[in-house]
């Protein structure tokens, strides 16, 4: 009886000594993560949407890209469509149908206000509140209880891309709330985490490799010019057509 009841103290003070480290130490930088003192005081659209959230999250990362570069892969985020490029399997574990896309993929890119889509058989229905090209991307779900806004933000840097989460427990009871607090909120974390980097991963990349695409040009026309004095005229007129015809345009911009 004496061991059970010593455990039993052990583990509580264990947990309590968590509880109370995640709270004072850890609990900002958690729900902070990547931001400065300044992007979690400015406000954000979607902010007049919840005005007295119980829990505030902004998060944030810095891309090297431009905003109109990052935008494709906010806009076809989803289930169903380009996913969370966060764990999938985590996703996918609560029924929320997430496959990360690797790509852009345009016909995901006529995403308008209204528009709505559920986070899985049991979660919220979100509805696009919020979209300013290249600028802002707000969700807002059904129940008014959850506001998820994504600001694109020019930096010298390239772009700060800041995430920010509003939420509201009504009538939560304290079980509900503690459960919020010391999983979902580390949780949450993880999780965003690692979107913000896929997101700044894909957009990186994508850059790069146009970058690669234009460097191969210069190559591409000593070619065409070596054909020129080979063959006379004919590929003289296929060089004018290929300089005529520009650098590639991304797939997502649209004439």
């Amino acid at each position: 009886m004496k061991t059970v009841t010593a455990c039993t103290i052990g583990i509580g003070t264990y947990l309590a000594g968590l509880a109370v480290g995640y709270q004072v130490i850890l609990r900002d930088r958690c729900l902070t993560w990547g931001s400065t003192k300044d992007e979690v005081e400015r406000p954000m659209p979607g902010d007049d949407l919840i005005t007295a959230p119980d829990v505030v999250a902004t998060r944030s990362i810095t891309i090297d890209a431009d905003p109109t570069r990052i935008w494709p892969w906010l806009v076809q985020m989803g289930p169903g469509r380009g996913g969370a490029y966060t764990y999938d399997w985590i996703e996918n574990l609560l029924g929320l149908n997430m496959h990360s896309a690797d790509t852009v993929v345009p016909e995901l890119q006529n995403l308008t206000v209204g528009d709505t889509f559920a986070l899985g058989e049991k979660g919220p229905r979100m509805r696009v509140g919020v979209l300013e090209p290249g600028r802002a991307l707000v969700f807002a779900s059904a129940d008014g209880h959850w506001v998820w806004a994504f600001g694109l933000y020019p930096s010298a840097e390239g772009t700060r891309l800041v995430s920010r989460n509003r939420i509201t427990l009504p009538d939560s009871a304290l079980p509900t709330r503690v459960f919020n607090r010391f999983i979902m909120e580390p949780g949450s974390w993880v999780m965003e985490r690692k979107m913000l980097l896929g997101i700044k991963q894909r957009a990186e990349r994508t850059l790069a490799e146009e970058a690669v695409t234009v460097s191969d040009a210069p190559a591409e026309s000593a070619a065409g010019d070596h054909g020129t004095r080979a063959f006379g005229g004919i590929s003289g007129t296929v060089s004018s057509a290929v300089v005529d015809a520009g650098p590639p345009t991304a797939p997502w911009i649209r004439e």
